[in-house]
């Protein structure tokens, strides 16, 4: 039999308190998605509704198919800067007109939906999705253009923008923007450079230079809709192709537009999964709240596939990585998740080999994060787990079916990139908010720093200062914890989005979905030297 059975005791007090823990992170990651929906504020928010303005997710809420899934992503770019929340921007993936799209929206409600450097980075990655999986791209587009105060961070990488609207349209990829208000200097190039667009009568304004601009620099005296409203774009410019009379006729002008596209998926949504055997609850008591405890991988596993089925490889050997294949909505996948935290020899070859198995059954792999990383010492160098890590990595990096990761848990050092970290470029990756990711874990860090103190001072025959190296271990713990934690790593958008356990399963499969409107092919061959 491969359908797995639990052992997950969800009497007991471990089970209760791992979920209490669980629990108190999803409310503090609530708290956070909060600031990033409050957008600029109630006055903001209340002088936007009061132009008869709808806000930038009710806008993507009308666009998508009714009862689908918004699958949000970055939604915490910018915390911990000195920028808002959410960076001005939503970016996600939704559903019109039974097409999967990568959507954005500009939030006016925050200077105007003026781009920082983190609106930068965010819209950035949200084409990065696009491009790799072919989703046609709909812009919901109200931005003053750049925050002028941080033009200096913005300018030079912010061509990106243009150059990734250009090569999606070369490559056969629908762009289309919707212009609800103000589109303004480089923003103007966004309906500029889109195949569809949308102005909204009496709402758009679309120029490279407003009416001050202009005075100042031909001393021209123009009105906005003169030099770039609605009406002149749709009869004079040409600019406009659709002409809206309110924001919902250019919502469902949007929705027309996209069901035109004669688009098709690769490969037909598969019908029918069967749901998991065990709920999706029990998520939340699995981890501990303490990541030095280990736990079994496999209880999440059963909450996650089809029919809680998996086809486990290699079980009796590596056992500290957890490999097999699965389904997940119907798309098969193989996973591998962390059992005891450390990655082996074994494990690291094992993991090769399934990687490379993978690629030639064209099966894309779902990573499932609690490592601290490959194993250190003398025995194990001398057994060879550098040359046998670098297997690992040297599949991950070369490995062409699409990765999707998931840290639950601890992802630190090289096990985080041989587990298909942000640099190896998975598909989609996201976090728990159990979840911690460094070059290591806190304590070992300051140990490693204090060692080096010690040794210097010792080699210059200087007395050591025990004061001042127990008030570095405790700077240095406190520092490495708090940029370990998912939040912070979110607002690098070193991940796609802190989700709740709960909703791994839903998560994943809008994730396979998206990645299945292309091919999925693996490598045949293509890795790099292996060494033995």
């Amino acid at each position: 039999m491969t359908v797995l059975t639990s052992r997950l005791d969800t009497s007991g007090a471990e089970y209760a308190a791992h979920r209490t823990a669980m629990l108190e992170r999803l409310d503090a990651i609530a708290a956070e998605h909060a600031r990033a929906l409050a957008g600029g504020g109630e006055k903001y928010v209340t002088r936007h509704r009061a132009r008869g303005k709808l806000l930038a997710r009710e806008r993507v809420e009308l666009l998508i198919d009714p009862d689908t899934p918004f699958l949000e992503l970055s939604p915490l770019a910018g915390w911990g800067s000195d920028y808002t929340v959410g960076a001005s921007l939503v970016t996600g993936i939704g559903v019109i007109e039974g097409v999967e799209c990568l959507i954005t929206a500009n939030d006016p409600t925050l200077r105007g939906g003026a781009s920082n450097p983190w609106t930068l980075k965010k819209a950035l990655r949200a084409n990065e999705i696009a491009f790799a999986n072919r989703l046609p791209v709909v812009s919901l587009v109200e931005s003053g253009g750049a925050d002028l105060p941080s033009q200096k961070e913005i300018f030079i990488p912010g061509g990106g923008l243009f150059r990734d609207l250009t090569r999606l349209s070369a490559a056969g990829i629908p762009t289309v923007a919707v212009v609800f208000g103000n589109s303004t200097a480089g923003g103007a190039y966004v309906p500029g450079l889109s195949d569809h667009v949308i102005m909204v009568e009496g709402r758009s304004k679309v120029f490279l230079g407003g009416p001050p601009l202009v005075k100042m620099a031909t001393g021209e005296e123009s009105d906005d809709e003169a030099l770039g409203g609605a009406e002149m774009h749709a009869r004079v410019s040409g600019l406009a192709d659709y002409f809206a009379v309110d924001e919902l006729d250019a919502l469902r002008s949007a929705r027309r537009v996209v069901a035109r596209l004669n688009w098709r998926k690769a490969q037909p949504d598969p019908g029918g999964a069967e749901p998991p055997l065990y709920n999706e609850e029990e998520l939340l008591g699995i981890v501990p709240g303490d990541l030095k405890v280990p736990f079994d991988p496999r209880e999440v596993i059963a909450r996650v596939v089809d029919g809680s089925d998996f086809d486990e490889f290699k079980a009796r050997y590596g056992s500290s990585l957890v490999a097999g294949w699965a389904g997940i909505h119907g798309y098969p996948v193989g996973v591998l998740a962390n059992a005891q935290g450390v990655l082996f020899s074994e494990e690291s070859q094992k993991a090769a080999q399934f990687i490379q198995l993978a690629n030639q059954r064209d099966v894309p792999l779902v990573f499932l994060h609690n490592t601290t990383g490959y194993m250190v010492g003398q025995a194990y160098e001398q057994g060879g787990i550098i040359k046998h890590g670098a297997m690992m990595i040297n599949a991950v990096a070369n490995s062409r079916v699409p990765h999707l990761s998931v840290l639950m848990g601890a992802s630190y050092g090289a096990g985080h990139y041989g587990m298909c970290g942000r640099a190896f470029d998975p598909r989609f990756l996201f976090a728990w908010p159990s979840a911690k990711s460094a070059v290591m874990g806190p304590q070992q860090l300051a140990g490693v720093l204090s060692i080096v103190a010690r040794a210097s001072a010792e080699a210059k025959g200087l007395a050591y200062d025990e004061e001042a190296d127990a008030a570095l271990r405790v700077m240095v713990e406190q520092q490495i914890e708090s940029e370990s934690l998912p939040v912070f790593l979110s607002g690098r958008l070193y991940d796609d989005g802190v989700i709740d356990p709960r909703d791994t399963r839903t998560v994943l499969g809008v994730c396979l979905s998206a990645i299945h409107t292309v091919p999925v092919e693996g490598v045949r061959g293509g890795f790099g030297v292996f060494r033995m």
